[in-house]
């Protein structure tokens, strides 16, 4: 029996497959270095942990802070120039890393590192909304099943990258960086060899070529239904940071460490794997109006579950990852119902126009609540530790946060299927 994502790959023109396969080389490459960049900050350079804890915000700042000027710049100039330059910029990042020695010469290559990201994620996933459009029309797959073969590229790359990274361990960081190097260096040869010039985001369908970057910008900002629903949305991202600042500390609670984490990991990558696309298709047959509202629920459901366990002293054995197994089940089945629906319906609400801004506000929006939210949500995991009456807060927080996000879901979604809603111009 055939994976049911690689017979609909196959299915797909050259064009959408090259850009998903450049999502997967994406992920391979950044996951092949940054899992392991504090290790080679705290024993090669010495870095004190608060030095450590800087480069890495620095580096989520650069990327997900600046996804808005990369989808703008897709808009402007079209989606071969800023991707190029996206991975051009990633390679000289590593470049910089392999050779930094000092804590200035880190934070330019991360910041290199994030920024290529904030370049050409965006302009990708327009690109991937534009080529769904006319696939769905075509009657070749929907737009929402090319951005659920998006998350299993993803979730691929971010298993495999980690992997290989894990082997060369026993090398020099500076390898491991020319390596990762060496793979961005494929995607840009792909990239100039097969990707067209003439490839925009539905822009050039809509008129707006030659726009200004900062004309985008405006559409997006005047565009209020958008807004409202970025608002709702970004506790997505919130949500999912919690795998690597929350998850960890329900397993010190319930094991005294956390060496299960990296199995954790692999239940998630193996879900999405197997169950993406079916849920895919469920969730586009429910609809935004009900699926929408059912991802954030399951994920407010994730965070619930883990609070009604952490006052409570662990079963035994194995028992006692159950709180943290349900919450990645949970997280993830949100994910999976949530995501790519609400991705295909991004550029319904932008009316097919703008796209490269209004992914990079989306992502932008993301990065600002993980930002504020997880400092906020990090003060009171203290309390979720050990077992007492105080440790389910922090986790009921969280889950207030995507509960809420789901009630707005439901009224949002409700307006938009009720009457067409009037895009800005």
């Amino acid at each position: 029996m055939s994976w049911q994502p690689a017979v609909l790959f196959r299915r797909l023109p050259p064009v959408p497959r090259l850009l998903l396969a450049s999502q997967l080389a994406f992920n391979i490459g950044f996951y092949l270095v940054v899992p392991f960049l504090a290790v080679h900050l705290t024993e090669d350079l010495a870095l004190a942990g608060g030095l450590v804890g800087l480069v890495l915000g620095v580096r989520t700042f650069s990327q997900q802070g600046l996804f808005f000027l990369g989808g703008g710049l897709a808009d402007r100039f079209g989606v071969k120039p800023v991707v190029l330059v996206g991975v051009t910029v990633r390679i000289a990042g590593f470049a910089v890393l392999a050779v930094a020695t000092s804590l200035p010469g880190v934070l330019a290559g991360t910041v290199l590192v994030g920024f290529a990201a904030a370049l050409f994620s965006p302009a990708v996933e327009s690109a991937l909304a534009g080529e769904g459009r006319r696939l769905e029309a075509a009657g070749v797959v929907t737009r929402a099943e090319v951005f659920g073969l998006d998350a299993i590229a993803g979730k691929l790359g971010s298993v495999t990258g980690p992997v290989l990274g894990a082997v060369l361990l026993g090398v020099p960081f500076a390898v491991t960086c020319w390596v990762s190097a060496a793979v961005f260096g494929a995607v840009l040869l792909a990239h100039l060899r097969w990707l067209p010039p003439d490839l925009r985001t539905e822009d050039a369908v809509a008129g707006a070529v030659g726009e200004s970057v900062v004309a985008g910008w405006g559409h997006v900002l005047r565009n209020r239904t958008f807004l409202a629903f970025t608002a709702c949305y970004c506790t997505y991202l919130l949500s999912y940071n919690q795998l690597y600042l929350a998850l960890p500390v329900e397993l010190t609670r319930a094991t005294g460490g956390q060496g299960a984490l990296g199995w954790l990991f692999v239940l998630a990558a193996v879900s999405v794997l197997l169950f993406q696309l079916p849920v895919t298709g469920a969730a586009r047959r429910l609809g935004p109006r009900r699926a929408l509202p059912l991802g954030f629920a399951l994920m407010a459901a994730a965070f619930a579950l883990v609070a009604l366990c952490a006052p409570l002293d662990p079963p035994p054995g194995a028992w006692a990852l159950a709180p943290a197994v349900g919450m990645v089940l949970l997280l993830y089945a949100g994910q999976m119902v949530a995501v790519p629906v609400a991705q295909d319906l991004v550029p319904r609400l932008a009316g097919e126009r703008r796209l490269g801004a209004h992914f990079g506000f989306l992502a932008s929006a993301g990065g600002a609540a993980v930002l504020v939210g997880s400092t906020g949500v990090g003060v009171l995991l203290d309390r979720a530790a050990v077992p007492q009456p105080g440790a389910a807060l922090p986790w009921l927080v969280l889950a207030a946060l995507p509960a809420l996000s789901a009630v707005g879901m439901a009224v949002l979604t409700r307006r938009i299927t009720a009457a067409p809603v009037p895009v800005p111009r």
